[in-house]
């Protein structure tokens, strides 16, 4: 029997297949030995010696991380280790940016952010690992639109990395809007910029009757500087106004001007687009844009009063396209469970007796304020405004002729504005071809 062992032990050592096999077994074993070492040592640094901040499209920091990601992509921000993004990496994503110049022109401006894959940058002396992962296709609310997340990975354990990284970033974004007043419109369920940033308007250029606009800005200020004072007495945190009278006097100027001194965005709802339902409408007042105004033009062509007759809303233009948005449905939204704090809305409408007393309560709406055809003092400031490089005293008495002549006459600011655009260079021809404006105005 020990002859028979011997023999077999002898032939499998010099059987070289036998050899072979044994060697690439126990190679075998060494790799996967080593592989699931260096898995358990990748978790434990992970998990141990690492920080991870992942943020999804849908958050409002989203496009704050990819600027900053962009402001940061001429230093060392590498492709795989090696190319610098805007250099010679070929996996590159644009973020095109428009600026206006002071003279009112328009240039594009090209930044480099890391494409989908993982990419490697130095900030602070910390490497960081970003990996930007899209979906094929994700149904966000209304609209089909690739899922995106950015997942930042660098060595530490203190989060305070990541939160000093989100305020640069946030401030970054408020500075590339600071001294322009950025507009937002729904799109699906989102709030997307609409049009390029345009110059703020300054506050002194919308003129309306005299207290108004004081009133207004006093009480918006107020309100934005006492959010401790709601808190403290259960008092929910939001803030609704009603612009109300003939078309042109310059109620949406007013609100755009008051948006641009507040440091405010605009974010411009139309209830009557087709589509609008109480749940999108919802999700849209709970998921403004920060630090923004919520514009709701137009109330009246939105909600019909209650007490309209069936066969009056068939016909009725207020209710084209908007068969699925109740008066209900927007009254929840207004002041609801999900109201949000901090809001600040303004409705407008033309004919504020088409309005359901519903919507306009105390607590809905917080102030209603008439903005009217021009008056004397009206006339007198807006004629001063487009004349400054006349003398005060001559300029003042022209001012009050241009008055007098048209005290009888109810103009919008709008025509008086469009009048002496016609004359901007010569107040005595706007005194002198004021029959033009000598008509009723059209309400």
């Amino acid at each position: 029997m020990e002859i028979v062992q011997d023999l077999a032990a002898s032939t499998l050592k010099d059987n070289p297949y036998f050899s072979a096999g044994a060697g690439l077994f126990g190679v075998g074993i060494g790799m996967a030995a080593l592989r699931r070492m260096s898995q358990v040592i990748n978790l434990l640094v992970r998990r141990n010696l690492t920080l991870t901040l992942e943020v999804a499209s849908h958050d409002k920091a989203y496009p704050w991380v990819l600027h900053w990601i962009t402001l940061k992509s001429n230093g060392p921000l590498m492709k795989g280790g090696k190319n610098k993004i805007g250099g010679t990496s070929q996996h590159l994503s644009v973020e095109t940016s428009v600026v206006r110049t002071e003279g009112g022109r328009i240039k594009a401006a090209f930044g480099f952010v890391p494409s989908v894959g993982v990419h490697y940058m130095v900030h602070q002396m910390k490497l960081i690992r970003i990996e930007r992962v899209r979906a094929q296709q994700s149904l966000q609310g209304a609209t089909v639109a690739p899922f995106e997340s950015v997942t930042l990975t660098t060595f530490g354990r203190n989060a305070r990395f990541f939160i000093d990284l989100l305020e640069e970033a946030r401030e970054e974004a408020l500075a590339r809007e600071k001294g322009w007043t950025v507009v937002y419109k729904a799109v699906g369920s989102e709030w997307r910029q609409f049009g390029y940033p345009r110059p703020r308007r300054p506050l002194n250029s919308v003129i309306l009757r005299d207290g108004i606009a004081e009133t207004i800005v006093a009480d918006v200020k107020e309100f934005v500087d006492n959010q401790a004072w709601y808190t403290d007495r259960g008092i929910p945190y939001h803030r609704g106004y009603l612009l109300y009278g003939p078309p042109g006097c310059g109620k949406t100027s007013f609100i755009t001007a008051l948006a641009g001194h507040l440091d405010y965005s605009i974010s411009i709802l139309n209830l009557s687009e087709f589509g609008m339902t109480a749940d999108r409408l919802d999700h849209l007042l709970t998921h403004a844009p920060l630090q923004t105004i919520i514009l709701l033009e137009d109330i009246d062509a939105a909600v019909h009063n209650r007490n309209t007759s069936n066969n009056d809303r068939l016909h009725s233009k207020a209710y084209e396209g908007m068969p699925t948005l109740t008066l209900s449905g927007l009254l929840n939204a207004l002041d609801g469970v999900t109201s949000t704090d901090g809001r600040i809305i303004f409705m407008t409408t033309n004919y504020i007796d088409r309005l359901d007393p519903a919507l306009i309560r105390p607590g809905r709406v917080d102030m209603r304020i008439r903005v009217d055809v021009c008056d004397s003092s009206q006339l007198m400031r807006m004629f001063s405004r487009f004349y400054p490089q006349w003398t005060s005293s001559d300029i003042n008495n022209l001012a009050q002729k241009f008055a007098s002549l048209l005290k009888d006459t109810p103009l919008s600011s709008a025509q008086v504005q469009g009048y002496l655009l016609l004359h901007k260079d010569d107040p005595l021809k706007a005194i002198s071809n004021i029959n033009q404006l000598l008509s009723p105005c059209d309400s």
